[in-house]
């Protein structure tokens, strides 16, 4: 996964100073960032405080650990070490 620049509390920084009026492109100047991004940090993070957001990440990440331990018991790797066994021997 992509690691972002920013941390929780320098987001939650640019999101109110943005409330507090000052312009989207001043703000994007002054932090090095593209307009889009401040755009989506606003749709996503809008009315959250810094607890929420690392609340919030923590669940994703919890839901991704979850999601490898659901694939690793669906598809098990025994049957495909089987068929590489039997290959390997019929070329000898």
């Amino acid at each position: 996964m992509k690691k972002t620049r920013f941390t929780e509390a320098q987001i939650m920084g640019v999101l109110r100073q943005m409330e507090g009026g000052v312009p989207a492109a001043e703000l994007c100047r002054e932090h090095g960032m593209s307009s889009t991004t401040l755009y989506k940090w606003r749709a996503k993070h809008d009315g959250m405080d810094a607890s929420l957001i690392s609340e919030m990440k923590a669940m994703a990440e919890e839901n991704r650990r979850l999601k490898r331990m659901t694939a690793a018991v669906s598809f098990p790797v025994k049957p495909c070490q089987g068929f590489r066994a039997r290959r390997e021997s019929a070329q000898i």
